[in-house]
């Protein structure tokens, strides 16, 4: 059977995150995305230590679909190296599981 995936990411602005959001539901590639707007960031980039404002966005998918995800976060995404991870779940609800395949059906396009 079919298994749900996180795919987290972040986005320089909830406005960002919330277009790019859309867009994966729309095409079926997620079922749903929540944007968590606030997020501080501390990361070294280039030799240097940054600290950037963001969004965290998880995206809920099927795992089959995780690389349509992220190629299309890619495209879609400001930044040359995009925080993309795939995270699969020990459980999910069944209702929940139900509710999320058939939302990004198989003929979910890329």
């Amino acid at each position: 059977m079919e298994r749900a995936v996180f795919v987290y990411t972040t986005w320089p602005s909830t406005v960002e995150a919330e277009t790019a959001g859309r867009m994966l539901v729309e095409r079926r590639l997620a079922a749903c995305v929540n944007i968590l707007p606030g997020m501080v960031s501390v990361y070294r980039w280039e030799g240097k230590v940054e600290r950037g404002e963001e969004a965290v966005m998880i995206v809920k998918t099927r795992a089959s679909l995780a690389g349509a995800v992220e190629t299309a976060v890619k495209a879609a995404h400001p930044y040359t190296t995009p925080a993309i991870l795939v995270m699969p779940l020990e459980g999910v609800e069944k209702g929940y599981l139900a509710w999320l395949l058939a939302e990004t059906g198989d003929g979910a396009q890329s």
